[in-house]
């Protein structure tokens, strides 16, 4: 027995820059069990939650359906082609209870494809303002659909709207990264021939006041103190560690040397 269907379309009401969801709720009214699952022509721009499961008999099931906010809004004359189809099979004495409904499905397809049952509903794009029940403000009915007529391709939507989360998400963290680094390397630079100027004259004043020290004979005493204590420290350790003299020696005349020229 296939299950019903409230709404028989769905309407989505705009605008569209941000996710709209509408309910979809199905109904069994037989006496057995019956697996459903729902697909979409467009797979990428919906989420659907639950998109398979199980609903008891004489109950119902109420389906989430999500549309993806949109970069782009279509026109308000815009006729949207997008389609659901909804599956349902009875499954009494078919079903176990450690079986989850995939492998079920996935069962199904393959040894009783033919008792599958199918429903398509249409989707309205609404203006703003307009009822959402799924019904179009002409309360035209929709074309009736059977199991045998063409019908164009659907997919599984995916049951969380989870992924394009953390895309956005991911997005906004790498803007944010790349909008920190610029701030910080415009703060760095100088914003005028001012601020050059001024950085120019800081460094050529620090290199006359090093200059100046260098040309101090105080200044190259001291400098060769510290060389020739660090001779005397080498020396001593090379004794302990046992390093040849003409090693040792080689290497304080460098240091004396370098210590002299250039300090």
């Amino acid at each position: 027995m296939a299950v019903e269907l409230q709404p028989s379309e769905l309407g989505f009401k705009r605008p569209f820059d941000r996710e709209v969801t509408e309910t979809l709720k199905l109904t069994n009214h037989g006496d057995s069990t019956v697996a459903f699952k729902v697909k979409t022509t467009a797979p990428k721009q919906y989420c659907v939650r639950p998109n398979s499961g199980l609903i008891q008999p004489n109950s119902n099931v109420e389906v989430q359906v999500l549309l993806q906010a949109m970069k782009d809004e279509p026109p308000l004359d815009y006729k949207c082609r997008d389609k659901f189809l909804v599956q349902s099979v009875d499954i009494e004495g078919s079903h176990t209870s450690d079986e989850s409904v995939t492998a079920l499905w996935s069962n199904i397809e393959k040894t009783a494809k033919s008792k599958i049952q199918e429903k398509k509903i249409r989707v309205n794009f609404l203006a703003p303002g307009a009822t959402t029940n799924g019904i179009s403000e002409s309360d035209e009915k929709p074309p009736s659909y059977s199991a045998q007529s063409p019908s164009p391709q659907f997919g599984s939507p995916a049951p969380t709207e989870k992924s394009t989360m953390g895309e956005s998400t991911r997005s906004a963290a790498e803007a944010t990264g790349l909008a920190g680094a610029a701030a910080a390397i415009s703060n760095a630079l100088p914003s005028s021939t001012e601020d050059v100027k001024a950085q120019l004259a800081a460094a050529q004043r620090e290199i006359a006041r090093l200059t100046q020290e260098l040309k101090d004979p105080a200044v190259r005493q001291r400098k060769v103190q510290e060389a020739q204590q660090k001779v005397q420290t080498v020396v001593q350790q090379s004794q302990d560690s046992g390093v040849p003299l003409q090693i040792v020696a080689g290497l304080c005349l460098f240091s004396f040397l370098v210590a002299y020229l250039f300090f």
